[in-house]
């Protein structure tokens, strides 16, 4: 049976307050979903089939996910629980309802999910998230770290000294302190995967700081992965092009970007989270153990990881 996302093509609003709460109602129906291949678009929605049931591919794997309250990480979530995983996810406190959401799903998938809440721009949090994981899932095998701030501003001028420390701390900081925190815990066959994005490559004008942290995220995926490859851990990133996250009506865009958002790509629209769960399941999969220090890419055909 077909289940219809809603998505128009172009919001007719330009209150953020409206745009963020479609943006929710597409995100959670289309976490809720694992989408097939054949994805159907029309200028009014997405089509899309419930079909990802999982396979065991990461049956037994105990994995914490950061920003796992929505957008990818909500979606990696979903899809590691349905393909065997325990599971815990971190997010703002704020975001307790959708965490809870998230939480029930990976319930139902007959998998344990953890509820870690809390400020990953604190050094001492992240420290005690990887401690929390690995106590209340009884080890660690995949850390997905894929928080992140994104803040539209047409000029550096406008970016406060304030502003700019947020977005390191949120996707530089954090990263370097839940990696070294959760090293002594991985063991060779781990995994470890950054979300990175095509702005790394091809950055936007409006997003000079987010650009930059997602350059630095890149390379920090390739530099790892070169310094852990001998000991077994693999690290590689996904770079997502035009989706579809709270990040986008949170500040992330301009409302007149938001309007034909993901419409220049070639295949004339955005994507939904729940498009690239599969991409996050490949990369932390044991039959994926020659994948290391690799972007993979998902931009509806522009850009490049």
């Amino acid at each position: 049976m077909e289940v219809p996302i809603a998505q128009r093509a172009k919001p007719k609003t330009d209150r953020s307050i409206r745009l963020k709460n479609t943006q929710n109602r597409r995100s959670r129906a289309s976490l809720n979903l694992g989408l097939d291949s054949a994805v159907k678009w029309s200028p009014g929605r997405i089509m899309a089939r419930i079909v990802i049931k999982g396979s065991g591919r990461l049956q037994g794997r105990k994995a914490l996910i950061t920003g796992g309250d929505s957008g990818m990480g909500r979606a990696a979530a979903i899809a590691y629980a349905r393909e065997g995983a325990d599971v815990a996810i971190n997010y703002l406190p704020e975001e307790e309802k959708d965490a809870k959401e998230v939480i029930a799903l990976i319930k139902a998938a007959g998998r344990k999910a953890v509820a870690i809440p809390g400020d990953l721009r604190k050094e001492e949090f992240c420290i005690r998230l990887i401690e929390d994981a690995v106590l209340q899932l009884g080890g660690l095998d995949i850390l997905v770290s894929n928080a992140a701030r994104q803040q539209t501003k047409p000029s550096i001028l406008d970016i406060t000294t304030a502003e700019f420390d947020a977005t390191m701390k949120t996707n530089i900081y954090a990263p370097f302190w839940l990696i070294k925190a959760a090293l002594p815990h991985l063991k060779p066959g781990a995994v470890i995967i950054g979300t990175t994005s095509v702005q790394a490559a091809d950055p936007s004008e409006d997003l000079y700081d987010y650009a930059q942290t997602k350059a630095a995220t890149t390379n920090y995926i390739r530099s790892l992965a070169k310094q852990l490859g001998p000991k077994g851990i693999r690290v590689n990133g996904v770079a997502p092009g035009p989706i579809w996250t709270a990040l986008q009506v949170s500040g992330g865009a301009t409302q007149e970007k938001l309007v034909n958002f993901g419409g220049d790509t070639p295949m004339g629209r955005p994507g939904q989270p729940a498009e690239l769960a599969s991409i996050y399941v490949q990369l932390a999969a044991a039959d994926a153990s020659y994948a290391n220090g690799q972007i993979y890419g998902a931009a509806g055909g522009g850009g490049q990881p």
